[in-house]
């Protein structure tokens, strides 16, 4: 499974950066993503990233979030900005497209106005 970190409480227009390790789980050889679930609402996808990097993103995220991979490419990282309150969700990292029984926890990110 998947393994996220970083979540937490923010304020409006703040930042924060999200992490993702997975043990198993080769990272140069997939396309990873972010997701997110808020309440109430489906699974969305956030971003995904090639294995050579290029960064693809939801309609929503306006500039505000860098998907990138860690320099020995054994983690991913959502670096968010300028934060909404209605980014505020549980964010999850799998791979793209996502595999079912790869979902972690996730962590969660609360956006306070």
């Amino acid at each position: 499974q998947f393994v996220e970190s970083g979540g937490g409480l923010v304020q409006a227009g703040g930042s924060t950066r999200l992490a993702c390790i997975n043990s198993g789980v080769t990272f140069s050889r997939f396309v990873l993503g972010w997701y997110r679930q808020a309440p109430g609402k489906q699974r969305e996808l956030v971003a995904f990233i090639s294995k050579i990097g290029t960064a693809t993103y939801g309609n929503f995220v306006e500039g505000r979030f860098t998907i990138s991979r860690g320099t020995a490419n054994d983690t991913l990282y959502l670096q968010m900005n300028s934060l909404k309150p209605e980014d505020t969700a549980v964010y999850y990292c799998n791979k793209f497209p996502f595999e079912d029984h790869m979902w972690g926890q996730g962590t969660q990110v609360t956006v306070s106005s």
